[in-house]
């Protein structure tokens, strides 16, 4: 393995991207809401493998308190050999902020633990499509 870290959008095909979402699986994204999302965090990362993408992750954070990590997202033939704490490492490093919260595939819960991150008691989230999120497992 020859695996890269950036933070460098213009690198990025973004249908390869929004097939690494499918195929992790963490749902269906359109290359263009992906392009918009990654483009306006403030914290992103892309995972390359020879000059494939095969990962990616992004935050969204105010360089002093607080900061929130999306979309890590890393094809299944390449977890669970570090790839992914190595994104979360470098968001929460490059985010610059003491407090972390992050979204997460119910069923991950394990393996960012094991990064440090523990359950909230409080957290709260509005969602436009709050039936399909309960469905999802995300919310009660």
């Amino acid at each position: 393995m020859s695996i890269r870290l950036s933070d460098d959008c213009s690198e990025v095909d973004w249908d390869a991207l929004a097939l690494v979402f499918t195929h992790a699986p963490l749902g269906e994204r359109t290359p263009e809401k992906l392009r918009d999302a990654f483009t306006n965090s403030s914290v992103r990362c892309f995972v390359w493998n020879a000059g494939q993408l095969i990962g990616a992750g992004r935050a969204i954070t105010d360089g002093v308190t607080y900061a929130a990590i999306f979309d890590v997202v890393l094809l299944p033939e390449f977890q669970k050999k570090g790839i992914g704490a190595q994104i979360m490492e470098h968001l929460a490093a490059a985010a610059k902020a003491p407090n972390i919260i992050l979204h997460a595939v119910p069923g991950k819960e394990d393996f960012y633990r094991k990064l440090g991150y523990r359950k909230m008691k409080t957290a709260m989230a509005r969602f436009a499509n709050a039936d399909k999120q309960k469905a999802l497992g995300y919310i009660e």
